[in-house]
């Protein structure tokens, strides 16, 4: 794996304007969009030994399925794709964007885009957050997430920062467990409503 100097990962997905907000679109069936899903994973399975990278991209970034993988395996509704898509127009719009204090990665496994974390500024000077961890299911079981982790909080690291946080919900363990071997620990949760279903959200963070 490598890392590689650059810009950011994302565009707005179809059926949300470039500030993130949904767009009116035609209903699609929950069994629908998790046929399509499947099919579109089956198409990307990893073969064994495969060559994977961590880089930081430049020119045009690329779109992550974030929606299609949340609202295949957990039911979320479209207004978690409108959160994504919101933080990454912020994230793409700030003029006084620090590239040496933000980033965002993209996962590759052999050619094809597997997951992202982006590394944000925090409330204060001190504190990054760690944002949008993806991992395609396709490519999971390969150490992609823990490795976009790594990266991001190496980064933070050798930006100045202090201490990393993160929010995430109780219901994506397999997250949970990266955070935990990372070094993160639960700050507080809070029950919340939010995508279609009823959560609680957590507050990670850690030292570094």
């Amino acid at each position: 794996m490598r890392v590689v100097p650059g810009g950011w990962p994302f565009t707005c997905r179809p059926g949300l304007t470039g500030t993130g907000e949904p767009t009116a679109r035609p209903s699609i069936e929950r069994r629908q969009v998790s046929q399509a899903y499947r099919a579109f994973s089956s198409s990307r399975k990893c073969p064994s030994g495969p060559t994977k990278y961590i880089r930081r991209p430049s020119g045009t970034p690329s779109t992550s399925p974030s929606g299609e993988i949340y609202a295949a395996e957990f039911g979320w509704d479209t207004s978690f794709e409108a959160l994504v898509a919101r933080i990454v127009a912020d994230y793409a719009g700030d003029h006084d964007h620090d590239p040496s204090r933000e980033a965002a990665w993209i996962a590759e496994v052999d050619g094809q885009r597997a997951g992202c974390v982006f590394c944000v500024a925090g409330d204060d000077e001190t504190a990054a957050k760690l944002r949008i961890l993806v991992v395609d299911p396709a490519a999971r079981g390969h150490g992609l997430g823990a490795r976009l982790v790594d990266t991001c909080i190496g980064f933070a690291r050798d930006a100045g920062y202090r201490r990393i946080t993160l929010w995430t919900n109780d219901v994506l363990g397999s997250a949970r467990r990266i955070y935990q071997a990372a070094g993160f620990a639960l700050v507080e949760g809070e029950a919340h409503h939010s995508f279609g279903h009823d959560l609680v959200g957590q507050n990670w963070a850690r030292d570094l």
